[in-house]
């Protein structure tokens, strides 16, 4: 008996696709790994931010190595699809925590579109599972 696959077959980005989906990659790389590193080294201005949304001031830096490590899962090409799952979660609890104080979470989710963005331009596999077809 033979089996049916249920996906489409993998058609390469074109050029263009390629480009816009590595440069969206770059953005969201620069400002996470900026971020995690103002974390990881306990800049006043992390701690304060992260403290006003109620996380203890110990803790901060934890959340930056957290952090970290989701962004270079993200920027390895063979493990960045994983590296978008982990930085969605993530980004859900800073929507979470920022729905918690009444603050705008619009950046998060903003943010959580364009790691899927950078992702879903660069792999033709990825598209071919979630098609955006007519």
């Amino acid at each position: 008996m033979e089996t049916q696959t249920i996906y489409m077959k993998p058609v390469a980005p074109s050029k263009s696709t390629r480009i816009t989906g590595w440069v969206i990659t770059i953005v969201v790389l620069l400002f996470l790994l900026v971020d995690a590193g103002m974390k990881v080294a306990n800049a006043a201005v992390s701690v304060k931010g992260s403290v006003d949304l109620g996380w203890p001031e110990q803790q901060v830096q934890g959340l930056g190595v957290v952090l970290l490590l989701c962004t270079i899962l993200y920027a390895i090409p063979r493990t960045a699809i994983l590296g978008a799952i982990f930085l969605s979660c993530y980004l859900g609890g800073a929507v979470a925590v920022m729905s918690r104080v009444n603050i705008s979470y619009w950046f998060p989710v903003i943010f959580g579109v364009l790691v899927w963005a950078g992702v879903y331009l660069r792999f033709p596999a990825l598209r071919a599972v979630f098609p955006l077809n007519k």
